[in-house]
């Protein structure tokens, strides 16, 4: 037993050293393979793939016009058919006046039409068939005037009649040329160019016109929505006098739905016409709905330094409300299969010489890009790259160019 004790002692001695000594070349393997290896980095690998960039905003959604509506003349309210918040169409009746004495002069106005229509055919039918024969009848008694003139200017010269059986012939020639002229002027009066069928005529004119005047009046009495569009406040009741003047509604029409939103001027460059977008109201952050760019405004906010530009929505959802916020992403370039890299491995990406710290033999090296398109997280490379390359993570721009680094299989990306 003293023996075995004995031959054990020298392995015992030795297993402290040899601990301790295995611990100092794993320190020193430790601080020294940054050294001789190089240090261990992260990389992306540089890849293909469809790259999308946008123009982000915020907004708000376009109030629609208002429409106040009042009435054009004084009186009682008889009915109001609609709510408020109700959508109404455009010649739909919204309030109704009291209108007895309104259509009591429309139908005053349409009797005075009939008289003058009367009267024109009175010119047309009577007095103008009874002045041509007025006519007729002066010119048969002028012939016959004519000719006992002749008659008593014969016998006179003969001496068988007097002077004065001369003169009354004489007197009753003048007489009927008298009459035929007087025919003449009245039935030149009753033709349709003559001044009895021009009064009637003016007179039917009048006439028209005062019942469109009434008619007008009476329309007054109803009063209707211009356009469509949705009521949104209502200040009247049956049997309130209203007067012109006051507003009795506010109507807030109908139309395609617009949103105002400003862009930083930096963006403006990239904004076409047509561009679509995503956009969300901050109060249904998850439910994005479609829209358009139609409309971009040609002057600047110099104090915002921002440019307004209208999205239209064809296809509101039905939360979406007037004066609402909404967080819009306008698409304004897209490139299938474009070569990109990780957004925040690129040094100074907004200057004008961008650069990247690339794995070249086992050593990092400082390389210039050509940037494209920027999407949410990457950005397109078009010079400076080719696809499978590594580049290093944003912590390791660090590195001096040159300097050794090692990049695990399982660590690159």
């Amino acid at each position: 037993m003293a023996d075995l004790s004995a031959a054990s002692r020298p392995a015992g001695r030795w297993r402290g050293p040899a601990l301790a000594l295995a611990a100092i070349l794993a320190a020193a393997g430790y601080w020294l393979a940054p050294t001789f290896l190089g240090r261990q980095v992260q990389a992306f690998v540089v890849g293909r793939g469809e790259l999308i960039q946008t123009v982000v905003a915020s907004g708000r959604v376009e109030t629609p016009a208002r429409i106040e509506i009042g009435s054009q003349i004084t009186g009682e309210v008889a009915a109001v058919p609609v709510a408020e918040g109700q959508a109404v169409k455009a010649g739909q009746t919204l309030v109704a006046l009291e209108s007895s004495d309104e259509k009591a002069a429309l139908d005053q106005a349409a009797a005075g039409v009939a008289q003058a229509e009367a009267r024109l055919r009175q010119v047309d039918e009577l007095q103008r068939p009874s002045a041509e024969q007025a006519l007729a009848q002066a010119r048969a008694t002028l012939t016959n005037a004519r000719a006992q003139h002749e008659r008593s200017r014969d016998l006179a010269a003969r001496g068988f009649v007097g002077k004065a059986q001369l003169d009354e012939a004489q007197r009753s020639l003048e007489v009927a040329e008298s009459q035929v002229r007087t025919a003449q002027l009245q039935l030149e009066a009753a033709q349709p160019r003559g001044s009895d069928a021009a009064l009637a005529r003016t007179a039917l004119d009048q006439a028209r016109a005062g019942e469109r005047a009434a008619r007008a009046k009476l329309g007054h009495t109803l009063i209707k929505a211009p356009v469509d569009g949705t009521l949104i406040a209502r200040s009247v009741e049956r049997g309130d006098v209203v007067q012109p003047g006051k507003t009795l509604m506010v109507l807030s029409a109908a139309g395609r739905t617009l949103m105002t939103v400003q862009i930083d001027e930096k963006n403006l460059r990239h904004l076409r016409l047509g561009q679509r977008a995503l956009a969300a109201a901050d109060a249904y952050p998850g439910q994005r709905f479609a829209a358009e760019l139609v409309y971009i405004n040609p002057g600047i906010d110099a104090q915002r330094g921002s440019v307004q530009v209208k999205l239209a929505v064809a296809e509101p959802p039905a939360f979406l409300r007037q004066d609402m916020t909404v967080s819009v992403d306008i698409e304004v370039a897209r490139h299938a299969g474009a070569l990109a890299i990780a957004g925040e491995v690129v040094h100074d990406a907004a200057g004008a010489t961008p650069w990247v710290m690339v794995v070249q033999d086992g050593r990092a090296r400082r390389r210039a890009v050509r940037l494209g398109i920027r999407g949410d997280s990457r950005v397109e490379v078009l010079e400076g790259l080719r696809e499978g390359e590594l580049v290093l993570a944003a912590g390791a721009l660090a590195l001096a160019d040159g300097a050794r680094v090692r990049v695990s299989p399982a660590a690159a990306r």
